[in-house]
């Protein structure tokens, strides 16, 4: 139960965070929104399928010479960047490291976040952490998976949508 409270307690934050700044704000905000996240990725390849396969993206460039594939989902941008040794490479830990924590991604509906559910249980490399859950005490919906390199992935159906859905305002 303590980590479900820590996931209620980080989505609150970011969702604070996140909220468009008030006018009287605007002047003193440097930045603009997120421009793109970058993820170093053991399976350069197999992450990218995760991406473009698994999830629908699209390819949107890549620098052969770093190696890195840069995927979108029309919105949202994300670098894969393969480390350098992958047999070497340090696996992150959520609670030790600081660092990427997760990376949460938006679905359309709940009936889109079964289908994906149900899709990443097939697919190679994936990890399920949890399945389609309440975050907290709902309506928000959500899952958590890690992608093939490892990567810890949410898929969130914000309650507005779930209580759209669900025939209420």
């Amino acid at each position: 139960m303590k980590f479900k409270s820590l996931i209620v307690f980080y989505a609150l934050t970011l969702l604070l965070l996140a909220a468009p700044a008030r006018a009287q704000d605007a002047a003193t905000v440097a930045t603009e929104g997120v421009n793109h996240i970058g993820l170093a990725v053991t399976n350069l390849d197999a992450s990218a399928a995760f991406f473009t396969q698994t999830l629908g993206w699209r390819r949107a460039g890549g620098d052969l010479d770093y190696p890195a594939v840069f995927v979108t989902d029309g919105n949202a941008f994300v670098t894969l960047w393969q480390v350098a040794d992958p047999k070497t490479a340090v696996q992150f830990d959520r609670r030790n490291n600081v660092g990427l924590h997760h990376l949460a991604f938006t679905v359309k509906s709940l009936k889109a976040l079964h289908a994906l559910h149900a899709k990443l249980q097939d697919a190679e490399g994936v990890r399920i952490e949890f399945a389609p859950e309440f975050m907290g005490q709902g309506p928000t919906t959500h899952m958590m998976i890690r992608e093939p390199s490892g990567n810890r992935l949410e898929f969130v159906v914000p309650g507005s949508r779930v209580r759209a859905e669900q025939g209420g305002n």
